[in-house]
């Protein structure tokens, strides 16, 4: 909760770019699921993570929720360093295509979201999740972000 009071006088890049240098904490859910923060810049963001056993699901493949918190993450991080001082953002609606499974022997991973359109109310972005040994596409998708004054 410290880190939602320093967001208040903060643009949205400045308070990624504290929250990724380690100014300011991560959201619990990164250490929660293994999703470390990589690079943010206005209108991108990158995270990496690595599935493990603990994410499988009962046909022996990591749970498509993986890919797609690690996407939706960086999609909305994304637009977050978009916002200007006094604007928040909530998605209205994420989707995501799975084109590979991942596994434990997938390793690490890296999610990419950019902007694609930045309104006064409405954000888009899209997402790819690349698998870093093999530079193969594991998933991609599109989120939809409606920009709300503080």
């Amino acid at each position: 909760m410290a880190t939602l009071s320093e967001a208040s006088g903060m643009s949205g890049l400045e308070f990624m770019r504290a929250v990724m240098t380690g100014k300011l904490p991560p959201p619990p859910i990164m250490s929660t699921i293994g999703i470390t923060g990589g690079e943010v810049a206005e209108g991108r963001a990158v995270f990496a993570g690595e599935a493990g056993e603990f994410l499988y699901n009962p046909i022996g493949v990591v749970h498509a929720g993986f890919a797609m918190t690690i996407l939706d993450s960086a999609m909305g991080c994304a637009v977050h360093t978009t916002l200007a001082l006094g604007e928040r953002y909530t998605t209205l609606e994420t989707k995501v295509n799975f084109v590979r499974a991942i596994t434990a022997e997938t390793g690490p991973v890296r999610a990419e979201g950019v902007v694609v359109h930045r309104g006064g109310r409405v954000a888009t972005a899209e997402g790819k999740l690349i698998a870093e040994s093999s530079g193969k596409l594991l998933a991609h998708g599109t989120s939809t972000c409606l920009v709300i004054p503080r």
